[in-house]
């Protein structure tokens, strides 16, 4: 059964009746044993929606990627208390991300790390969803431009620009589910507590659209918003009063835009937020094996049921076992996928041990299938004594100097230099092992969906990898500390305001174009506030109604008011909101008093100040205010991070007259269940900043055993779905190579590829009768991929998955990409072929990939993505009637004092005959 919302129900409601009976005996446990400790977990509603959540991420590994990806992106309609106006951001934007990543890479690495600069710019539709977002309350009322002919979400948008802060948020989901409908509730709250409007983007997903595809539409979306083209409705978006804002997935891609432009020396926004950002997809911090019982994260991690689309290799027969011991000796080392850019000397090595064992075997022989003597494979130990670098990840020379070295002989090499280029493949990654005596595993089988092993180290995919995060723009980071990403989120937040501190092993430095330069170019501390949440999971914010969450969105929403409404001398003299002097008044009519939670009830330690200070029924801004005093009270103690007066930059005073504290870069704090903010313990005490550089960005044995004792268990489950799969498989390759052939004899006509050719107007001709049309602002299509290398997983180059053959059909027959010359007439059989297939249509063009195009339902049902929302305001509504007493009882209380002191207070005025005293007498 797919992931539905019948599906989702059958799946959970098991689920919710055990957290009920599991919660109960652990209050009654703490209860005998007079435990008065304050826990996340004391609270009915996080326990229970932790559960949900955690049994709906499980309920999507049972199913295929396809069908959670349909399900997480199908169109919910927004509330009616709120204003959403679709938007879509044209091909000219996506042109001009495309063209910044095109710089950032350069040539060589576009060709042998990324695969070539077409086939991540080719799209199904000819836009990105997005949607602007704010409170109808805050629209701004009169007439909209007259001189234009405005639909009514035209209008609307006008009619938010008054308000000048703008979050672009970008939704998580591990880089190949989630939408812009799965966030929409949380965005909403963000632009009411802010005061301003909300920009989202429904960026392509994975494995479909596997990286740079995602990076570059979020670039997009920023251009978009700084740089409208034509025929946008909103006015231009000035950085400084725009902030970046995602969680998880979508924070990584958060901060590796900032990277992004930092390096290109575009203006950066004037902040970001980043919430719970999955900055390492090697897996190499502790906690991501530490903390699997108290997050929401599957226990295998993300596979899934195969299906045409994943994994690349349903079956593990055939060459691709998921993982053996290692056939040959270094390189790569223990712990190190192979390199994408390799030296001379290894091109050519390899060409030749290629060359002779296909002669051996007598077919050809791929880097995969290379043998050693197994005489003659050591150890763990033995190989990393063989090569002791190794550890370090340094070669033994320089990358720079073989790369010299290469530019002198590329000439004398001649057309066999090439040829030896283009051999050239990767050998399989290999495990770093626990037991050092132990053979090493290799991997023959992608693990991550967003990109290959080979991709991983990357500093575009793993943003901890950068060999500097300085100089970026002021980063409000927040993690919880029961989550897997909690040691990764510590280390990034350090690492961005340390650069020089926390530098990337050397391997990692030499092997990128820009790594060197940035490491050297780039050490000015970025200011970071860090805010580790106790006993929270994976992206707090999800769980509204928790305390912890209620601090968490109030405090996201004055860092973002504090950054965008204060000029940069400001910003650069303190970006912090809880150190602006004087103190910023919030209005009353802001607080949220309705996220009071079950913990309310919990007997707690009575502080100086009563149960006032535990926290039970404070409103958002009553926890805010309590911890921009602890903030100064750390300043003072020195607990915050302060630049010296001689690092201090000259300019950060002049022009600014504020009574802010100043010259503070890092704010370290730990949050407790009740929002009350602490200082974090000393960076010694941090098991995670106690790792060395060698150590991070590692392929380690326990996230693979784990991954992998699961797909082999779903290997053995649906054993005969992937033969299935394999068979539909041939039948979409069968049908795509069809498709070709008619559009040939139809007439279509493709050009030879001229890298700058779909960058001018298309003069293009239609067939009579042909639906489609040539568009000038599509550079490329499935067509225009040789000599490019895409990953196995994406849509551009595949022709064995249902959406692969659609996005080949549109491309083809209704929006041709400027390479392309003709656009056919469809053939009438084929048009009766399609008006039968339930994924195509015989004249409109088919659905595009769910990991693009939103599904919309002929029914709108009560969804799945509603129903949450219905729970979490259930839990809210129930935490606010307690509130509602406790505010009652008091207010009772108070009346009665009242009262009291009112009578007392006429009764001393009077004589006890009760005659007026005398004038004078007190």
């Amino acid at each position: 059964m797919p992931v539905t919302t019948a599906s989702a129900a059958v799946h959970i409601t098991p689920v919710v009746v055990k957290t009920f009976i599991r919660h109960a005996k652990r209050k009654g446990v703490k209860f005998k044993d007079g435990d008065d400790t304050v826990q996340g977990w004391d609270d009915i509603f996080y326990d229970q929606a932790f559960h949900i959540v955690k049994a709906f991420i499980e309920l999507g590994t049972k199913n295929t990627v396809e069908s959670l990806q349909a399900f997480t992106n199908t169109h919910v309609p927004a509330p009616f208390w709120c204003a959403v106006v679709p938007v879509k951001i044209p091909l000219s934007s996506c042109n001009k991300a495309a063209d910044a990543l095109i710089e950032w890479f350069g040539p060589e690495e576009l060709s042998r790390v990324v695969g070539g600069e077409r086939w991540w710019q080719i799209r199904g539709l000819e836009w990105i969803d997005a949607e602007w977002i704010t409170e109808k309350a805050y629209l701004q009322d009169g007439e909209t431009d007259l001189g234009k002919s405005l639909t009514d979400d035209e209008k609307t948008i006008q009619r938010m620009e008054h308000l000048d802060r703008v979050m672009l948020y970008v939704h998580g989901g591990a880089f190949f589910w989630g939408s812009i409908n799965t966030h929409r509730y949380q965005v909403i709250r963000y632009a009411r507590k802010m005061h301003g409007r909300a920009f989202t983007v429904n960026y392509r997903k994975a494995p479909q659209y596997p990286w740079p595809c995602p990076l570059q539409d979020v670039l997009a979306a920023y251009f978009y918003l700084t740089s409208p083209p034509p025929g946008a409705v909103h006015k231009a978006v000035h950085p400084s009063k725009l902030v970046f804002a995602g969680d998880s997935a979508g924070a990584s891609l958060c901060l590796t835009a900032l990277t992004v432009l930092r390096d290109l020396g575009i203006p950066q926004p004037a902040g970001a937020v980043l919430i719970s950002p999955w900055v390492d997809l090697t897996h190499s911090f502790p906690s991501v094996m530490n903390n699997t019982a108290t997050d929401i994260i599957p226990p295998h991690g993300f596979i899934h049921k195969p299906s045409p689309l994943w994994p690349v290799h349903p079956k593990p027969e055939g060459g691709y076992t998921r993982a053996i011991p290692t056939q040959t000796n270094p390189p790569p080392p223990p712990g190190h996928a192979d390199k994408l850019k390799p030296d001379d000397g290894r091109q050519t090595d390899q060409a030749d041990k290629r060359l002779e064992q296909s002669i051996q075997k007598g077919e050809e022989v791929h880097a995969a299938d290379l043998q050693d003597s197994p005489g003659d494979i050591g150890s763990q130990k033995e190989m990393l004594a063989d090569h002791p670098k190794s550890r370090s990840g340094s070669p033994a020379e320089s990358d720079s100097t073989r790369e010299e070295t290469n530019l002198k002989q590329d000439n004398e090499w001649g057309p066999s230099y090439d040829s030896v280029r283009d051999f050239w493949e990767p050998k399989p990654p290999k495990v770093l092992m626990e037991d050092p005596n132990a053979t090493p595993l290799e991997l023959r089988a992608q693990i991550q969906l967003y990109a290959t092993t080979e991709q991983l180290s990357h500093p575009l995919v793993s943003p901890v990898l950068q060999s500097s995060l300085g100089n970026l723009c002021p980063l409000y980071i927040i993690a919880g500390d029961g989550e897997c990403l909690r040691d990764e989120v510590i280390y990034v937040a350090h690492k961005a305001a340390h650069p020089k501190d926390y530098p990337v092993r050397p391997g990692i430095l030499a092997e990128g174009r820009r790594q060197k330069e940035n490491a050297e170019r780039f050490q000015t501390p970025t200011k970071v506030h860090l805010q580790v949440f106790d006993d929270m999971c994976h992206v707090l914010t999800v769980f509204t109604f928790t305390e912890s969450a209620k601090y968490a969105y109030r405090s996201i929403a004055e860092f973002v008011k504090h950054i965008t409404d204060s000029s940069n001398e400001h910003i650069l003299r303190n970006p912090f909101p809880e150190l602006h002097r004087p103190p910023s008044k919030i209005p009353e009519s802001d607080s949220e008093t309705e996220a009071a939670t079950e913990s309310s009830k919990i007997k707690r330690p009575r502080g100086p100040f009563g149960d006032k200070e535990s926290g039970g029924e404070r409103s958002d801004v009553q926890m805010y205010k309590p911890n921009e005093a602890i903030v100064e009270k750390e300043v003072q103690r020195g607990e915050a991070e302060q630049l010296s007066q001689h690092d201090t930059p000259s300019d950060t005073v002049h022009g600014d007259s504020s009574q802010d504290i100043p010259a503070v870069f890092m704010i370290r704090e730990r949050v407790d269940v009740l929002g009350k903010a602490r200082p974090m313990e000393p960076v010694e005490e941090i098991e995670a900043l106690r790792l060395k550089p060698y150590e991070i960005g590692l392929i380690k044995e326990a996230p693979v055993r784990r991954w992998l004792t699961g797909q082999e268990a779903w290997d053995k489950k649906y054993k005969r779905t992937a033969e299935h799969v394999i068979r539909k498989r041939r039948q979409y390759e069968a049908k795509a190579a069809r498709l070709l052939e008619h559009a040939r004899e139809q007439g279509l006509i493709h050009d030879v590829i001229q890298p700058q050719r779909s960058r001018l107007s298309a003069n293009g001709s239609v067939s009579s009768g042909s639906v489609g049309e040539v568009e000038s602002d599509r550079r490329w299509g499935p067509l225009d991929l040789k000599d490019e290398n895409p990953p196995a997983s994406a849509i551009a180059g595949r022709r064995d998955t249902s959406e692969a053959v659609a996005l080949l059909k549109k491309t083809i027959y209704h929006n041709a990409p400027a390479t392309h010359r003709t656009v056919p007439k469809l053939r009438t059989s084929d048009a009766v072929r399609a008006a039968f297939d339930p994924h195509d249509h015989p004249i409109k063009p088919p659905q595009q990939s769910v990991s693009e195009q939103q599904v919309h339902p002929q029914f709108v049902p009560m969804h799945g993505l509603r129903m949450w929302q219905s729970i979490i305001e259930l839990f809210m509504r129930k935490s606010t009637k307690k509130v509602e007493r406790g505010k009652n009882h008091a207010s009772s209380a108070l009346r009665s004092t009242s009262e009291k002191i009112n009578s007392g207070i006429g009764r001393s005025d009077s004589d006890p005959a009760g005659n007026p005293a005398p004038p004078g007498v007190s």
